[in-house]
């Protein structure tokens, strides 16, 4: 059975980013320069985060694989990661709704990032009123 998952990387050097990139493209669809969506079997997930393994500094790099179910359906998601730990300290994630966008967590870059966006989005929001 093949499940879907979402494979994104965060690599710290340039020559490996694209050595990943490239290996990347061969077992999945680009989404984003470093997201892919991939249909693994057990053996092709295998295939890939050994090859992935190989190209990463483990100390440095982030790979993470969010298992979203088999490909007919949704499932169970889980998140494993190849590479530097995936915590919460580490890699906050933001959950933003549109209705209520409520407190915003991150880096100071993720916080400018994000709260510019807000900006944008309002003034595009009272634009459209007038």
């Amino acid at each position: 059975m093949r499940n879907t998952y979402l494979v994104c990387y965060d690599i710290s050097h340039d020559l490996r980013l694209r050595r990943v990139h490239k290996t990347m493209v061969g077992f999945g669809d680009r989404l984003q320069y470093s997201v892919f969506e991939c249909r693994f079997s057990a053996a092709d997930l295998a295939r890939c985060k050994h090859a992935l393994g190989k190209l990463i500094h483990h100390h440095e790099d982030q790979v993470l694989f969010v298992n979203l179910g088999p490909a007919d359906g949704r499932g169970d998601r889980v998140i494993t990661s190849v590479g530097r730990a995936y915590t919460a300290i580490d890699a906050p994630c933001i959950i933003v709704d549109g209705d209520d966008p409520g407190p915003i967590t991150g880096t100071k870059r993720k916080i400018d990032a994000l709260e510019s966006a807000r900006r944008r989005r309002e003034l595009d929001r009272e634009d459209e009123v007038e």
